[in-house]
């Protein structure tokens, strides 16, 4: 398409929105610029409110103020209704989110004064209680053994540095893959990590960790600034690996399906029977500080968690500990 043809479709295409979907992309805006979210944060309100968008123009409503309580109702019909290609329906879960997309849309209505429904007024479903998978402190060293079962020396040292770093930190694996060599202190055995909200915490290394990362670090001579990086390359001819450390042929980053591939295999080496993924080692982690004596505030903070709700999914160890307390000392004469 030339560059009239292309102006003249997009005027078009600006020409047919609703009110609505004009005042979406206002939101997403301020979402970027003065609210700064992220750009995951952006693009996730952009889906869940252009599928309501759609929606609306649908069933015939443009403007916000004819947005009313039955529009929400019939929405969350439609979304409880939808399945994909393999029909399998939206988790409850992710029906709310498009619902709190919603609600934030409508709050940023109300604080331009645009008549439309108060988010107020729209009530989230009720998610079931979360079971989180945990592995017992047993599995953990059995998982960690594992590892001594890679023949390939790059990969058994890189492999036993990320699980060390799994359950000693808590750490995502959006946040581990993420990790520069350069943000690790290993003298205090702290690091920063960017978790959701592009927010800044402080995170820890254990000291199995930190000898487990150093022993991998060591035996690196490439130049990717990343902590963990794929080493398929290794075997290569001597002038590929002279290009690396030029940074021609730069060793590429660790993904995070690679992590999750090679977590479910030394779980698998270990016999552990149950599912086991990177976020199981940050249950095991919260799990590990709660039935060690740490308080909830502190767990939430090393977790990144925005709300405490969310952390205290965890209490049902510390509520196994209550049972057994009760148990052991209730009663006895």
């Amino acid at each position: 398409m030339n560059p009239k043809g292309k102006l003249a479709h997009e005027t078009k295409m600006a020409l047919n929105k609703t009110k609505i979907e004009k005042y979406v992309q206002d939101f997403l805006e301020y979402c970027e610029i003065e609210r700064n979210k992220s750009d995951l944060t952006v693009r996730n309100y952009a889906h869940y409110l252009a599928r309501f968008s759609e929606f609306c123009k649908s069933t015939g409503i443009s403007r916000p103020e004819d947005i009313v309580l039955d529009t929400i109702r019939s929405y969350r019909l439609y979304l409880n209704r939808l399945s994909d290609d393999n029909g399998r329906r939206l988790k409850l879960i992710t029906q709310n989110y498009h619902v709190i997309a919603v609600r934030a849309f409508l709050k940023y209505l109300a604080k331009r004064d645009v008549n439309t429904l108060s988010a107020e007024k729209i009530e989230l479903a009720k998610n079931p209680s979360r079971e989180v998978s945990v592995m017992t402190p047993e599995e953990v060293t059995r998982i960690k053994e594992a590892t001594k079962q890679e023949k390939n020396e790059m990969n058994r040292l890189r492999d036993t540095a990320i699980l060390e770093l799994l359950f000693a930190s808590g750490v995502r694996i959006s946040e581990l893959v993420q990790l520069k060599i350069n943000q690790l202190n290993f003298k205090s055995g702290e690091f920063t990590v960017r978790g959701k909200g592009d927010k800044l915490r402080l995170s820890f290394m254990s000291e199995d960790a930190a000898k487990a990362i150093q022993a991998y670090l060591k035996r690196r001579h490439d130049n990717n600034p990343a902590l963990f990086v794929s080493h398929s390359q290794i075997g290569n001819a001597v002038e590929k690996q002279i290009e690396s450390v030029g940074g021609k042929n730069k060793i590429p980053g660790l993904t995070a399906r690679s992590v999750q591939r090679l977590v479910k295999k030394y779980a698998m080496l270990a016999g552990i029977m149950h599912n086991v993924t990177p976020h199981t080692f940050r249950h095991s982690f919260a799990t590990d500080l709660l039935q060690n004596g740490a308080d909830i505030r502190s767990v939430q903070t090393l977790l990144g968690h925005a709300s405490i709700t969310t952390t205290q999914i965890y209490t049902h160890v510390t509520n196994q500990q209550l049972r057994d307390v009760h148990k052991k000392f209730h009663n006895k004469k």
